[in-house]
């Protein structure tokens, strides 16, 4: 409520107004509520995440939303990639290093090269 220019003395009363920013929409909340889903019971990484928020044949949100969805998203990633690392080596007994070429992949999981890496040294012997 000052001036850029102006000066303020001790026992002026300023007006400081904080913005949290814009309410999300209907569409980012749904998309956000999707992404946790994803995350929490199918172990995506982020981008796949985003790319099944965006499928005309998954979800359908629009860019902005799943992206939206993807930035607020409170997710462990590594752990998602371990816990897709697991099913690999016991469902389909893939060796570790194949295993890490499937977390990596844009066709695959889409997991970043850490967080593969992380799944794979943590990986039960």
């Amino acid at each position: 409520s000052i001036a850029a220019d102006k000066e303020i003395y001790e026992g002026d009363k300023i007006t400081i107004v904080i913005s949290l920013g814009k309410e999300p929409t209907t569409g980012q909340k749904n998309a956000l509520k999707k992404a946790e889903s994803y995350s929490s019971t199918m172990h995506m990484s982020k981008s796949r995440i985003y790319r099944q928020l965006t499928s005309s044949y998954g979800e359908g949100f629009t860019a902005e939303a799943a992206q939206y969805a993807v930035d607020h998203l409170v997710a462990d990633y590594k752990a998602n990639a371990l816990e897709k690392a697991k099913d690999y080596q016991t469902s389909m007994n893939m060796s570790k290093s194949r295993i890490y070429n499937q977390l990596t992949s844009s066709y695959g999981e889409g997991f970043t090269a850490e967080e593969a890496q992380y799944a794979i040294d943590n990986l039960p012997q």
